[in-house]
């Protein structure tokens, strides 16, 4: 019953909505009694497990009651808890540069970690291993450009496609994009360069 105390003290000082998994209470005990302690309370509803082994204390909205974590947050979380780097691809990557409405239910994303699937409600995380060159671009825009123009193809670019993602580049710091150039294929250096003019 101590465990249980001692996880839900500490549940109690995390913010409402932050993401939370087992291994942060590895020092509370047995990874037996923490898994237990944590079944009881989301029993009780003061946690919410959202994919195994993820757990969230949820945020409560007046207007649509339970708010809880998008997919996209529960992968930045499993990034952070397994101390790996993650690139969204596909129509994330897409979606995130808002090139697209769509909504994938299938989120993709380049990782260094071990490769995985995780349900997430209806949507599911996939974490695809890829090499390090994939995931050494520094800028946040720059990575995303990479993966969305992979993903429409050099032929299938639209003149008011490729407008948009210059313009979404010249947002980008200008060291990190030159940098960022020299990892892209050929094809798509040439775009990102007129960021640069």
């Amino acid at each position: 019953m101590s465990v249980e105390k001692d996880i839900e003290r500490r549940i109690y000082r995390k913010q409402k909505g932050e993401l939370f998994f087992p291994e942060d209470f590895s020092d509370l005990g047995t990874s037996e009694a923490v898994r237990i302690s944590l079944h009881r309370l989301e029993k009780e509803k003061l946690i919410r497990r959202v994919a195994h082994g993820i757990y969230v204390r949820p945020k409560i909205s007046s207007l649509v009651g339970e708010l809880t974590p998008t997919a996209e947050e529960i992968a930045l979380g499993i990034a952070k808890r397994d101390h790996i780097r993650l690139v969204p691809t596909g129509t994330q990557a897409l979606h995130v540069l808002g090139l697209t409405n769509q909504m994938p239910m299938k989120l993709v994303f380049l990782t260094d970690g071990s490769p995985r699937e995780i349900n997430v409600g209806k949507r599911t995380i996939k974490l695809k291993k890829t090499t390090p060159k994939n995931l050494s671009a520094k800028g946040k825009i720059s990575s995303l450009v990479i993966q969305a123009l992979r993903e429409i193809g050099q032929e299938q670019l639209t003149q008011t496609e490729e407008n948009k993602i210059v313009q979404i580049l010249k947002t980008e710091m200008r060291h990190i994009l030159q940098y960022d150039i020299k990892l892209a294929p050929v094809w798509i250096q040439k775009i990102m360069r007129k960021a640069l003019v």
